[in-house]
């Protein structure tokens, strides 16, 4: 049997396993949709917001004003910790009013061996314990998030209901420059291959995840496993958090309609340095890691489309059906994000940028700006001296 043939045999059998065995991850089928009877509960708990905060001068106001109009009908203040921003962050926000409501903490220098956004979350964690009341849950979201009015009671409905300890949306990313057209869909598709959403949503499997964009959390089970200080140097936070807290009881993880980033990327280097933040820190730092993920995404993404275009006979045809079954899998993404089927076929090429991007994320571990977010590399700062 010859190289091009188990090649083509291998990478149809891995789209035959990832299509019929992983979770139904392609489906997209784990979405959080309205809960009438979640809404018509008669007590609902308290829960407080925290907002951790850099340079997010262009999406805070839009992104409070919608935590704001939460139809929540318990208490729900909101804590801003403002992560040493060098714009006007703190000042739009406090411009909003709402004082009752709303606080802005103003964040201490980050110490060593802490990410920046865990440690803006620890200090609006520290501000919520020390109120008379401390609430039940926290809910830790980005500034870029806009809210639907009934987010948080949906959020709570459910937790309420499932018992959840982590109750996390993937929220719908900004998609609409070709950039982001043509990684950002492909960014959630990876992502529910990795962590299949029905597996994380099972108790009993061992699958943990979640998205930190919105993440609902139960509050002492938060501090009951060590709170954020234990995952501190973690730069895939949501996930560390997550198998942290599965380990204690049930976590919920789905896509959502509710809440939308309106953080664009109008240009690729902007996706790029989003990928090259966390990527290399997936594969624990490791050179072989790295090497095997990228034979294997070769195997999986691009033999495919190269044997069915070069290659004959059984090979081609092993090679086309896995590239159908690829595109297959693929489309349900797509129509979450309402771009058309024509790129479904594209996957392997979109594969390629970011084996490309994936190899990037090493690279600038390599030199020292691994994990770089908005002026600080956080990587290097994770590993202390």
């Amino acid at each position: 049997m010859s190289a091009t043939v188990l090649a083509a045999s291998a990478a149809l059998g891995i789209w035959t396993y990832l299509i019929a065995l992983r979770g139904g991850f392609w489906r997209c089928a784990e979405r959080d949709g309205e809960q009438p009877a979640a809404h018509a509960r008669e007590r609902w708990p308290a829960v407080a917001v925290i907002v951790p905060a850099r340079n997010e001068a262009d999406a805070i106001a839009r992104s409070l004003a919608s935590l704001l109009a939460q139809d929540y009908p318990a208490p729900f203040p909101i804590v801003v910790v403002d992560d040493d921003s060098e714009d006007r962050t703190a000042a739009i926000a406090r411009s909003l009013g709402a004082r009752e409501r709303l606080t802005i903490v103003s964040g201490a220098p980050l110490p060593a061996g802490w990410t920046g956004k865990l440690w803006a979350v620890q200090q609006g964690l520290e501000h919520v314990a020390a109120s008379p009341q401390p609430p039940k849950y926290v809910l830790l979201t980005d500034a870029d998030i806009v809210h639907a009015p009934s987010a948080l009671r949906g959020l709570v409905g459910r937790a309420e209901a499932g018992g959840l300890l982590l109750t996390s949306r993937m929220v719908r990313l900004h998609c609409a420059s070709l950039p982001e057209r043509a990684l950002i869909p492909a960014f959630v598709f990876f992502f529910q291959m990795l962590y299949p959403f029905a597996w994380v949503n099972r108790p009993r499997h061992r699958c943990a995840a979640a998205a930190g964009g919105c993440m609902l959390i139960e509050r002492n089970s938060l501090a009951a496993c060590g709170g954020v200080a234990a995952i501190r140097d973690a730069l895939i936070d949501d996930c560390a958090l997550a198998t942290r807290l599965k380990a204690r009881g049930p976590i919920w993880l789905g896509l959502t309609d509710c809440a939308a980033s309106i953080r664009a990327y109008p240009h690729f280097g902007e996706i790029r340095r989003m990928v090259a933040r966390s990527a290399y820190a997936q594969l624990s730092y490791s050179p072989l890691q790295l090497l095997l993920t990228l034979v294997a995404l070769g195997l999986t993404f691009l033999s495919p489309p190269l044997i069915a275009i070069g290659g004959s006979g059984s090979a081609r045809l092993a090679a086309l059906v896995a590239w159908g079954l690829m595109a297959l899998g693929y489309w349900p993404t797509l129509r979450f994000y309402r771009l058309a089927p024509l790129w479904a076929p594209l996957l392997p090429a979109i594969a390629a940028l970011y084996m490309l991007l994936t190899a990037d994320s090493a690279y600038q571990h390599l030199r020292r700006r691994g994990g770089m977010w908005k002026g600080r590399a956080q990587a290097a700062a994770a590993k202390g001296p």
